[in-house]
């Protein structure tokens, strides 16, 4: 076999693996899939959100203040981890309602669940069971 033919083979593999490379991170970056409606209507009651800042994105606790600042490449996940902690303790599906929980274990807000997509993707994003 002629070595020319082997080194551009190499050269190709090498930038192949270096494109399957980063798709790959950039697919360990991106955050999951959302339910638009009513991740929107859930996301009025969490006490996290986003705020610029010079060197990016960080996740400010409405509670507390406190703020974290992950990179950018791993903000979003962070946020989503963040969400589904909060999640777990505040909110409960009933029937056709999620009920959004105050800190005192009041109910803050019913959000009526459209259809069943939506019902799972509560149940799975927050981790939560029907009671």
């Amino acid at each position: 076999m002629d070595t020319g033919m082997i080194k551009r083979g190499f050269f190709f593999g090498i930038i192949a693996a270096a494109f399957l490379l980063g798709y790959m991170a950039f697919q360990n970056a991106m955050p999951g899939y959302k339910e638009k409606r009513i991740y929107n209507e859930i996301k009025i009651y969490s006490p996290y959100k986003l705020e610029k800042r010079m060197g990016g994105l960080e996740i400010i606790d409405k509670r507390s203040g406190t703020k974290e600042k992950p990179s950018s490449q791993e903000v979003l996940l962070r946020l989503d981890e963040l969400d589904v902690a909060w999640g777990k303790e505040h909110l409960k599906i009933e029937g056709n309602d999620v009920l959004v929980l105050g800190e005192n274990g009041g109910v803050l807000a019913r959000i009526y669940l459209e259809n069943e997509k939506e019902r799972k993707w509560v149940e799975s994003f927050y981790q939560l069971k029907q009671q």
